[in-house]
């Protein structure tokens, strides 16, 4: 229930006075990555500056749109944090802007992303969070911050995609609604992506996949440079070594009982000590509400973590 209630449609209608003043101040924004590669963002600047950003980032197939997302950037926005919603590619209607199919190894242009969205706030603290898949960004984006250049004051990773290959497999043994969800909005999005560039991507009859690891499986072959399967699934892992780097103050906040993210995979990551984990016993993937037309504790604790660094 809790997963499904993170993004349900009807939940945004009970939140309408909360996201009311944020969407109203709300504007496109094309981010230029610094590689060729433009990805569409919504900025929503604080009515009292306070030299505070918070850039935020969806999961897989969901959008700066996305009810979770809506939620905890309107919680953020009334606390007078500038926000910057950013879409990742080929996610909300952004399909047209790169010619090259959104994967989930494209880690270099949202470390682009987040460090040109910045350049734009000069005089603010960074708070960087994600949800599942973009949780999952949040913390590489983190990992590779030295190097890059950033200064990021907070990071907070909501249910992250921790081992990609656990997913894949608690997705296909998981509840069929789940699978279903993923396998619909995913052809949907890659039609949409074969319309905005005629002739380069003749996918045929997406309708023939009926699992997400065959369909994974086919599109990394054949679109990207990964060999295969495991080594792309590989390559976006944050288990073993990859956050043995972070020297930002990184949180994730993860459910015992998200049927999604296999808990235990928490055990399998490096510990570094700016890292913090928090395992709640309920919330479910990205969920953790208490009251429909509330903020979620996910929400709430995000503020709170940010406000620890402010």
């Amino acid at each position: 229930m809790q997963s499904l209630l993170a993004s349900l449609k009807l939940r945004r209608q009970w939140m309408a006075g909360r996201i009311g003043p944020l969407e109203a101040g709300s504007r496109d924004l094309i981010v230029d990555c610094g590689d060729g590669t433009r990805l569409m963002a919504l900025e929503t600047p604080s009515r009292e500056p306070g030299g505070r950003l918070a850039v935020l980032i969806h999961g897989w197939e969901g959008s700066a749109r996305s009810v979770y997302l809506l939620s905890a950037a309107a919680t953020l926005h009334a606390a007078g944090y500038d926000v910057v919603r950013l879409n990742l590619r080929d996610h909300g209607d952004s399909h047209h802007l790169n010619a090259g199919l959104f994967h989930s190894n494209r880690t270099a242009e949202v470390v682009g992303a987040v460090a040109a969205i910045a350049d734009r706030y000069p005089d603010h603290a960074l708070c960087l969070a994600g949800f599942s898949l973009g949780g999952n960004f949040a913390l590489r984006v983190a990992a590779r911050a030295g190097q890059s250049g950033l200064e990021l004051s907070r990071v907070v990773a909501v249910c992250p995609v921790l081992d990609p290959f656990n997913t894949l497999g608690a997705l296909e043994r998981g509840w069929f609604v789940y699978r279903r969800y993923f396998l619909a909005k995913w052809r949907r999005s890659l039609r949409r992506k074969a319309e905005c560039h005629p002739g380069l991507y003749p996918f045929g009859d997406l309708g023939r996949f009926r699992s997400l690891t065959e369909m994974t499986d086919f599109f990394v072959t054949g679109y990207t440079d990964y060999p295969d399967l495991e080594t792309y699934l590989a390559g976006y892992a944050i288990t073993g070594d990859a956050l043995a780097g972070l020297n930002a103050p990184a949180y994730i906040l993860a459910a015992a009982d998200d049927p999604v993210i296999p808990v235990a995979d928490i055990a399998r990551l490096a510990r570094p000590s700016s890292l913090t984990v928090e395992v709640c016993d309920y919330g479910g993937h990205c969920g953790f509400v208490e009251r429909l037309g509330s903020p979620s504790w996910a929400d709430q604790r995000i503020l709170e973590l940010f406000e620890a660094g402010s």
